[in-house]
C-alpha cells in the first residue's frame, strides 16, 4: 500500500508541476525515476518513451502507466496513471471556468508566451539526453536525420518514420546477426 501511495504522489507531483504537456514532463520523469529512485534505467525509460509515443494517449501518461505496471502490476499502472492525470484534470477544469474572463489580458498572454519558451527548452533537453543514448551508429544517425526532415519539413505523419525505422532496425539486426554467424 505504501508503494502505491508513493507511485500516486510521485506522478501527481510530476503531473502537477510540469507545464507544457507530455514531452515537457519527460525530464522530470527521467530525473525522478532513473536518477533519484532507480526504479528504471535510462534504456528502459527510452523504451517506455518510444512505446508511449506509439500508443494512443499522452506520452508522459503512458510512461507513468508502464512504470506503475513494472512496480506493482495492473493496480500500480492504474494508480500511477491517476496520479499523473489528476492534477491536469483539476487545473484544466479550474482554468477553463475562468479563462474566458482573462484570456485577453496582456500580462496573461505574455505569461503563456514565456511558458512556451521554457517548454521548448525542456523538450530540447529531453531530445539531447535521448539522442546520446539512442543513436549508437551511422544507421541511427541517418534514421534520425531522415525522420526529422520528413516530419519537420514535409509534415509527414510520425507513424511512417516509426514503422520505417522499426523495419530498418529489424533488417539491420538480422544483418548483424548473420555477419556474426559467418565468423
Amino acid at each position: 500500500m505504501r508503494e502505491l501511495l508513493e507511485l500516486f504522489f510521485i506522478f501527481f507531483r510530476i503531473g502537477g508541476f510540469t507545464f507544457g504537456g507530455g514531452y515537457a514532463m519527460l525530464p522530470a520523469i527521467q530525473m525522478e525515476l532513473v536518477e533519484k529512485r532507480k526504479w528504471a534505467t535510462n534504456e528502459e525509460i527510452i523504451d517506455y518513451y518510444a512505446i508511449g509515443q506509439c500508443t494512443p494517449g499522452i506520452i508522459a501518461v503512458n510512461t507513468a502507466t508502464f512504470i506503475g505496471y513494472k512496480r506493482k502490476g495492473v493496480i500500480g499502472a492504474i494508480v500511477a496513471t491517476l496520479g499523473m492525470v489528476a492534477p491536469s484534470l483539476t487545473i484544466i477544469t479550474i482554468i477553463a471556468s475562468f479563462f474566458k474572463h482573462f484570456k485577453d489580458i496582456e500580462i496573461v498572454q505574455h505569461a503563456f508566451g514565456a511558458i512556451r519558451v521554457v517548454v521548448a527548452a525542456l523538450i530540447i533537453n529531453t531530445v539531447l539526453k535521448m539522442d546520446s543514448q539512442s543513436i549508437k551508429n551511422w544507421v541511427g544517425i541517418i534514421l534520425f536525420l531522415l525522420a526529422f526532415v520528413l516530419v519537420a519539413f514535409f509534415q509527414l505523419s510520425p507513424i511512417i518514420p516509426i514503422i520505417g525505422s522499426a523495419i530498418v532496425g529489424i533488417i539491420n539486426c538480422r544483418n548483424v546477426d548473420f555477419k556474426e554467424k559467418e565468423r
